[in-house]
């Protein structure tokens, strides 16, 4: 595997800023994680299949991250490369006759969800707050337990490394709580929502009043990855941990919170080893005292992987 020749390869042949050993802790809304070997931060899709080209040939791993808001880096770091779409990946296209939004992977959530309130376009109100970008929200289909992002998908462009681009029509996905039948190897580089025409005061409500609630229940002000674990059928896993006398517990500089116990935070100083200790002691009291073996909704770069 060579870095520094895929370094050197594209520096200056591609439409992306290159940077060797970039810390993961300021890629992640955890604020964890050790250095990526290099980030492609590509700005077009030309820069993008050459960006993989390259890293093939060189044997270089890679993976696509977006604000990193629920990913858990490793403090060792990453010994590949970290891809981030920006520039035209960015782009945000309304249309109101159509009654829906284009945007590319790389458009934060949050710009996607305000610029249908301002067309006043109802649909996208269980994203708002969610952190992140489209694509990242699309690939773990965002959204609370019974309102996700996939149902307002109406067609979904991926790049496929080696073949291309290919366009998905919205039957041809399946989407799930916290699930897509979307290869992982496939990278998401565009969608098109279905929206639904509505007044912008009746769409502003939702929005707040979901605001209000998230605020309420989570504890916002604290870096963290959002929520941990999946919630399992009719459970809340919050109050599952909770029960078993964990909320408030501490490793290092992480803790579980006790405003939301199925958020680990980072209280100042916390590694990935502290959120990982965190993580398995409540995966473990829940499967001891219920049986219900919680699935990770938080992914995880690096450790070896």
């Amino acid at each position: 595997m060579s870095v520094f020749n895929a370094y050197m390869t594209l520096s200056g042949a591609v439409d992306a800023t290159l940077t060797r050993d970039e810390p993961l802790s300021r890629r992640t809304s955890y604020r964890i994680g050790g250095p990526a070997a290099l980030l492609a931060r590509v700005r077009d899709y030309a820069a993008l299949v050459r960006t993989i080209e390259v890293l093939t040939r060189e044997g270089v791993r890679w993976v696509v991250l977006g604000k990193g808001t629920n990913v858990l880096a490793d403090d060792a770091g990453y010994d590949g490369c970290v891809i981030v779409l920006e520039g035209e990946f960015s782009r945000i296209n309304v249309s109101e006759e159509d009654r829906s939004i284009t945007a590319g992977a790389g458009a934060a959530l949050a710009r996607v969800v305000n610029e249908a309130l301002r067309a006043r376009l109802s649909g996208l109100e269980p994203c708002v707050g969610i952190p992140g970008t489209l694509g990242g929200a699309l690939s773990m289909n965002a959204g609370t337990r019974r309102e996700w992002i996939g149902r307002r998908v109406r067609d979904l462009v991926v790049y496929r490394p080696g073949e291309g681009m290919h366009r998905y029509a919205a039957d041809e996905i399946e989407w799930g709580y916290r699930s897509t039948t979307l290869p992982t190897s496939e990278i998401i580089l565009e969608a098109t929502l279905s929206l639904m025409p509505a007044e912008k005061d009746a769409i502003a409500a939702d929005m707040d009043a979901r605001l209000r609630r998230r605020r309420q229940s989570q504890p916002l002000s604290l870096p963290s990855c959002g929520s941990v674990f999946r919630n399992p059928p009719e459970r809340s896993v919050g109050q599952l941990i909770e029960s078993c006398g964990l909320a408030g517990t501490s490793e290092g500089g992480a803790q579980i919170s006790d405003v939301h116990a199925n958020f680990i935070v980072n209280r100042g100083g916390a590694t990935s080893a502290d959120v990982l200790a965190l993580i398995t002691r409540a995966h473990d009291a829940v499967m001891d005292r219920y049986g219900i073996d919680l699935s990770p909704e938080v992914k995880f770069l690096g450790f070896g992987g």
